[in-house]
């Protein structure tokens, strides 16, 4: 009987972060086991959920403290004795980083592999460019790291990331496998001196240069995806040493950089954005299961799919039958299409569509835990349906409406249970876009509000709470930037002009190519029209935008790339002779100022009124709703990135010139002013209370990494 095997084990909840301490107790773990002539051979693992998330953000940007990531995987792989990694849950970022060091790699069945660092501006930084395209491929890690997916233990196997997948207890299997590993003296797999995998592809740069023309599109802006690929290619055409020192590099060059920080920034912004300023409830009694959405059109068909998507049934409701017909079909193409792209399989199909029971009768919503009114905007319709369901619901059930703009206030107005009613504003593609604005009406509760937040939790949306007013929080600040687009227009900028300016800064549509994509008749009435507008001028035209093949441009059949078309160019030119403005040059500087600056100029009223709580959560909406460039923060950040005196001297500017609408945001003043920013503004809120984490009784050393031995016979 001996003593021979070392078990490191990892205790930093909630997701084992690679802080100081954590470093510190692996490297003085991993150095006892080595220094121990008992020990031949050493297991890494983790207590709690995950393997470990990665570095700790938190330290992101702050000065180094020894020992570097980089010293305790150098000494692990370095080590004359097998070090195993035993995974469970997730190895993100650093966590795969130190798996990859390690000689061999186990999982047991619920694990996830991925190096999720570009999704924050950076690359991996200690060595996951250069040792995964070392034991899958180069081809394979392009993929992984430029897009930041995560694996399964399935793929990582097949992929060679890992050794074995363990089907039932991960300490035992690592031990078995330990054991394996001594009994038959396997030599010890240093990733850093693999070379088949790679040698293919040395000296030819056709794989990079086809990846980087394949994610172009993609990656339009950002710089960590283009990063990422330089240091992969540099571990196949530099020696190891080399290529580590290269990433390194890039590493801190992308760390320096205002991308990172801003999407760092955004990173956090969304951690905060799903939390409210009240007491948060412990237990929550309402627990959802079963969904109904009344409206069966596209936000109706796309919200239920958020629902069967997260396992839960819905009832789709209509008063058409047609309506209902296609809005379910379109609901089983959209998942056919899925499953032809090897997304989800047939099963997956069948399964989802099972969840969807249609019926024209409101009734049938009477069993559902929560209800989501999705039929188009008329006040009077709403609140027709919310007094239906008003009778109908069950006491505890929550009702909802996606409305984009209408006052959640007025529709609870016509319940008995306002406390019950809330909005829950889906942004379209509802069953694509993550974003949802959760609007806390007037008596709204705390405990409807709570299970909301975590109902959009479990349908993988990114929550914020608004409050009420026209157009909540994001399209009360479009709206200022759809006005201006329309008056720059008048001025003198062509469509052309003005969406080539938004999508250099990094919006993936111009402002007119998006109004065609939406569709110009979107609330149009020909009944009504005047055609006082440009909008309504083109509708009467028959120019609906891409559906009918022009609008602000013309469209080639089966394209969807605007073309400018002359016609609609004198249409402009002869408004803005009709309302006496005479037209000029404007230049790309002052289109961009005159479309971004309103955007902020509201988001600073917003913030006054408390529509909502944060800047950051203004910067959340914008990035995940309205295309704002994930590398510039959101509109909030980034104004404190130009400054918010140098925005409110041009507003100061253009309010003498345009008017009063120009007129700069009391809280844009009072910070410039006093020297501030919107950063500042955040600590006006009351902070949460840290969480308590109770932690093992062992000494400072071995609390972040507890070590035992056991013995093999």
């Amino acid at each position: 009987m001996q003593n021979n095997i070392a078990i490191l084990s990892i205790n930093n909840p909630p997701v084992n972060a690679f802080g100081h301490a954590v470093r510190k107790g692996i490297i003085n773990g991993i150095n006892r086991a080595v220094d121990d002539d008992r020990v031949i051979a050493i297991i890494l693992m983790s207590t709690g959920k995950i393997f470990s998330a990665g570095a700790e953000i938190k330290e992101f940007g702050k000065p180094s403290v020894e020992p570097l990531l980089s010293a305790v995987l150098k000494k692990i792989d370095a080590s004359k004795k097998p070090v195993i990694a035993a995974i469970h849950g997730a190895a993100l970022g650093a966590g795969l980083e130190l798996a990859l060091t390690c000689h061999f790699r186990i999982a047991d069945t619920s694990a996830k592999f991925g190096l999720p660092e570009v999704k924050i501006g950076l690359l991996p930084g200690a060595g996951g460019t250069q040792l995964l395209p070392r034991v899958i491929g180069p081809e394979k890690a392009l993929e992984l790291i430029t897009s930041g997916r995560s694996i399964n233990s399935t793929e990582a196997l097949d992929s060679g990331l890992i050794d074995n997948i363990i089907d039932g207890d991960l300490a035992d299997g690592a031990i078995a496998f330990t054991k394996n590993v001594i009994k038959k003296a396997l030599p010890l797999r240093r990733l850093s001196e693999f070379d088949e995998k790679i040698a293919a592809t040395r000296g030819d740069n056709t794989l990079f240069d086809n990846y980087r023309k394949s994610i172009a599109r993609k990656a339009r802006g950002f710089d960590a995806p283009i990063a990422c690929i330089e240091a992969i290619e540099a571990s196949v055409n530099m020696p190891f040493a080399e290529g580590l020192k290269f990433e390194r590099e890039q590493f801190k060059k992308l760390m320096a950089g205002s991308q990172s920080t801003a999407q760092r920034y955004a990173f956090f912004a969304r951690r905060q954005s799903g939390k409210i300023s009240s007491p948060p409830i412990a237990v929550s009694p309402m627990n959802i299961r079963k969904a109904a959405v009344i409206g069966a059109g596209t936000m109706g068909g796309g919200i239920a799919m958020n629902f069967v998507n997260s396992g839960m049934p819905v009832t789709l409701i209509d008063v058409n039958h047609e309506s209902l017909e296609r809005g379910i079909n379109v609901i089983r193409d959209n998942y056919e299409i899925t499953a032809s792209k090897g997304k989800i399989s047939q099963k997956d199909v069948i399964r989802r569509m099972s969840l969807i029971t249609g019926t024209l009768d409101i009734q049938n919503a009477a069993k559902a835990d929560i209800v989501i009114e999705a039929v188009f905007e008329n006040m009077a319709l709403k609140k027709k349906i919310f007094s239906k369901l008003d009778a109908i619901c069950k006491k505890n059930a929550i009702i909802a409406t996606n409305t984009s703009y209408l006052d959640v206030n007025e529709i609870a107005s016509v319940t008995n249970r306002a406390e019950n009613i809330l909005g829950l504003h889906f942004f379209s593609p509802a069953n694509v876009m993550r974003l949802i604005e959760v609007v806390q009406a007037e008596k709204t509760s705390p405990l409807v509000l709570s299970a909301s937040l975590a109902l959009a939790k479990k349908l993988n949306k990114i929550a914020v709470v608004v409050g009420v007013c026209h157009g909540f929080a994001g399209n009360r600040m479009y709206a200022q930037r759809k006005r201006e687009s329309m008056q720059l227009v008048l001025e003198g900028a062509m469509p052309m002009q003005i969406d080539k300016v938004l999508f250099d800064f990094g919006f993936p549509i111009g402002p007119f190519a998006l109004f065609d994509l939406v569709g110009l008749d979107l609330g149009w009435d020909r009944k009504s029209s005047t055609g006082s507008t440009i909008n309504e001028r083109l509708c009467e035209m028959g120019r609906f935008g891409l559906k009918s093949g022009s609008g602000y441009y013309t469209y080639k059949p089966g394209s969807r790339i605007p073309v400018p078309d002359p016609e609609v160019e004198k249409l402009i030119i002869e408004f803005s002779a009709r309302k006496n403005i005479k037209r000029r040059k404007i230049s790309d500087r002052e289109i961009l100022q005159r479309c971004i600056y309103p955007i902020i100029n509201e988001g600073a009223k917003i913030l006054t009124e408390g529509i909502a709580a944060r800047p950051g959560d203004l910067d959340v909406i914008w990035v995940n709703g309205y295309g704002w460039p994930a590398y510039r923060g959101g509109p909030m950040f980034h104004a404190d990135m130009i400054g918010l005196d140098n925005i409110l001297d041009n507003m100061k500017k253009f309010n003498q010139k345009l008017g009063d609408h120009w007129k700069p945001a009391p809280l844009i003043e009072e910070l410039a002013n006093s020297g501030k920013g919107f950063k500042d503004f955040a600590v006006k809120e009351k902070p949460a209370k840290p969480m308590k984490i109770v932690r093992n009784s062992l000494k400072t050393n071995q609390e972040w990494v507890q070590y035992k031995t056991v013995t093999i016979n």
